[in-house]
């Protein structure tokens, strides 16, 4: 198991206002990978209105709400299940799944090795190479799929490095796991932020496969952290028997409920969202690859992996900075494979991500 360093999380502001005397209300998290739009436009407009839900239990069948998920995902509602955020269900899946030896692309999120080891399983990480670009390396990985191993862990697109994999190399990795009897969980948070979503979603390959569990939430592109509304969809009808009868009856409020039937359908939301990000992830990916300060690697998601080229400066002394001005950043050497020479920015509005591409660079 490696051993994953403190670091300040995206979340962590109360800790950061102690620190640094900064009033957590001033300070621009460049590092939480939240859509910096806020919240859907028609979910403010329409919540209030229904705040005589909490008067009543939710459906425990949450029909509507997955009703809702599947046709804004292009799937069938008896494949969806709903959690109190998709950590939950990271969770549930591992606990009733039990997985003895599990491989993880990293670097990446270390709640999946956190999990994977309370239920008494172990870790491995295939790396993606910095010589790659971070980038996935197919046949190398598919060796690496042996009898041994009962669950593959991908988060796609990846966390820090903003790389992805298409939905064809993902059929032929659930091939090759298919043979060795092993599961794969596959972390689609940040998918909707690529430019083709359906050359990289893997939802559609949950009608052929049964070894495939895919992860989704509302806090990242929907901007919702606090709202704890996440999804989970597979094909494996047994599966999906097993988390209901192991789970919560009630695993989300009535307010999450509604919420989610709302921003689901917000499709001017969802338009402007993507239409910004993929703007500023061109400008922005081109805009630090030319200074000589840094290497910018190709960004899929909302969010960008850099090396710092400078050698008078390390990750800490850059947060030390933008966090001064009230701009907090990611410094990446808390991720496995990463050094104190990577830090991770996301996307914010134009005039935001100049502010703090001046105070990186000055």
């Amino acid at each position: 198991m490696i051993e994953h360093k403190d670091h300040f999380h995206g979340s962590d502001l109360e800790k950061i206002e102690a620190i640094y005397g900064i009033p957590k209300e001033e300070i621009l998290s460049f590092s939480a990978n939240v859509n910096p739009l806020g919240i859907s436009t028609k979910l403010r407009q329409e919540l209030s209105n229904h705040i005589d839900v909490i008067t009543s239990y939710p459906d425990r069948e949450y029909t509507a709400l997955r009703t809702a998920i599947a046709n804004y995902c292009g799937t069938k509602p008896e494949h969806i299940l709903v959690g109190n955020g998709s950590t939950e269900l990271i969770a549930l899946f591992i606990q009733i799944t039990h997985p003895k030896k599990a491989l993880i692309l990293g670097p990446t999120y270390s709640e999946y090795e956190r999990e994977i080891s309370l239920e008494g399983g172990r870790t491995t990480y295939f790396p993606l190479r910095e010589q790659q670009e971070f980038t996935l390396q197919l046949e190398d990985f598919k060796s690496k799929l042996t009898d041994d191993l009962d669950l593959v862990v991908l988060c796609n697109p990846n966390n820090p490095t903003s790389t992805c994999i298409s939905k064809q190399d993902m059929r032929d990795i659930l091939d090759v796991c298919k043979e060795h009897s092993i599961y794969v969980m596959v972390d689609e948070t940040y998918v909707e932020f690529v430019d083709d979503i359906a050359a990289i979603t893997a939802i559609p390959l949950t009608a052929y496969y049964n070894n495939i569990i895919i992860l989704r939430g509302t806090s990242k592109f929907f901007a919702a952290p606090g709202l704890r509304l996440g999804y989970a969809i597979t094909g494996n009808t047994d599966l999906l028997h097993q988390i209901s009868q192991y789970k919560n009856p009630w695993m989300i409020n009535s307010l999450a409920e509604k919420a989610g039937e709302i921003m689901f359908s917000d499709i001017d939301y969802i338009q402007q969202a993507r239409a910004l990000i993929m703007t500023e992830r061109k400008r922005l990916y081109e805009k630090y690859n030319a200074t000589t300060r840094f290497h910018a690697y190709a960004p899929t998601a909302n969010f960008m992996l850099l090396k710092i080229l400078d050698e008078q400066e390390t990750a800490e002394s850059l947060f030390d900075r933008a966090i001064r001005e009230g701009m907090m950043i990611r410094d990446c050497s808390t991720f496995p494979f990463l050094s104190d020479r990577f830090i991770r920015i996301c996307f914010m509005s134009p005039e935001d991500n100049d502010r703090l591409y001046d105070c990186l660079t000055r």
